[in-house]
């Protein structure tokens, strides 16, 4: 079964209308999507979760053990990108940059709020935010941790070193907004929440879920816009392409549930090929904006 890097060399799948005008699109600045979150803004604690409580009761322990990896993955991912974003807002080149950056990183603490609220009220499980959180990892397989723990918490740590280095910068929006945010979250935030809409459960989850896959929409397009900004530069670009290269093989696992066999495998009732289809489908789209070919990406490699 392909991985998401054996996918860029069988050209266009399917999804990308035109590919002419994706170079063109107009993207919004950062004072836009600062504006835009002001509009957007939520309360993760006023989401109703006493059906979710009820859902999550007469649920079979099987369909409980699949959904704990998918929901571990969010849960300790949102407070790993909470904590590593500083670096990011540090190295912010204007002030409507600030504004807008600073707005991010108050998001992902509120995604990671309403995560521990659902572990606390409907798993129901006791303690503190960090007893919960430790409990979540328990779920993740070693290339969630690598990736977590490893590569972003070193490259976040680069730009408190140097927040003016900006391949620094390109490199860990790369990481973040295209392969973390891009790639991984808003792919299994699609098909979690079609799988809960589908089965009808989980209602609140599900109405946090697509506020937050509303928030990451927004810090993706601030990625993509970045990203397109430094590529006009050709050394920056080929450093996205090197940066994808070498972090994309990685994402593939990260998409592996835990003890799963990595060349087959699914996400509840989906498919690897399914899962990698749309997660390849969702950064090519955003890379043919940013003008980095993946084609290219993988002749590199």
């Amino acid at each position: 079964m392909p991985s998401l890097l054996d996918l860029t060399s069988q050209g266009d799948v399917g999804t990308i209308s035109d590919e002419s005008k994706l170079a063109s699109v107009t993207l919004m600045t950062p004072q836009q999507l600062y504006e835009l979150w002001e509009r957007q803004n939520w309360q993760s604690h006023t989401i109703d979760l006493s059906q979710d409580v009820r859902d999550w009761q007469r649920m079979d322990a099987d369909l409980r053990s699949r959904l704990a990896w998918n929901l571990s993955s969010f849960f300790v991912g949102e407070e790993r990108v909470t904590t590593q974003f500083s670096g990011l807002v540090m190295a912010y080149e204007s002030q409507s940059e600030e504004a807008f950056l600073a707005t991010q990183q108050v998001d992902e603490a509120r995604h990671a709020q309403h995560f521990n609220r659902f572990y606390e009220q409907v798993l129901g499980l006791d303690g503190t935010f960090e007893d919960r959180l430790q409990r979540a990892r328990d779920d993740l397989n070693a290339a969630f941790i690598e990736m977590f723990d490893g590569v972003l918490v070193e490259w976040g740590q680069r730009l408190i070193e140097n927040p003016s280095d900006i391949e620094a910068k390109v490199d860990f929006v790369t990481l973040y907004h295209m392969i973390i945010e891009g790639t991984l979250a808003l792919t299994g935030q699609y098909f979690l929440t079609d799988f809960m809409e589908r089965k009808q459960i989980l209602p609140g989850w599900v109405e946090g879920f697509k506020l937050i896959s509303q928030d990451e929409h927004r810090h993706v397009a601030y990625g993509t816009w970045f990203l397109r900004e430094k590529a006009a530069d050709p050394a920056l670009r080929r450093r996205i392409a090197e940066r994808l290269v070498e972090l994309m093989p990685l994402a593939s696992a990260v998409l592996v549930p835990q003890g799963a066999d990595p060349d087959d495998y699914s996400i509840l009732d989906y498919s690897m090929q399914e899962t990698n289809m749309f997660a390849f489908n969702a950064l090519n789209r955003r890379l043919k904006v940013i003008g980095v070919d993946l084609a290219a990406v993988q002749a590199a490699a």
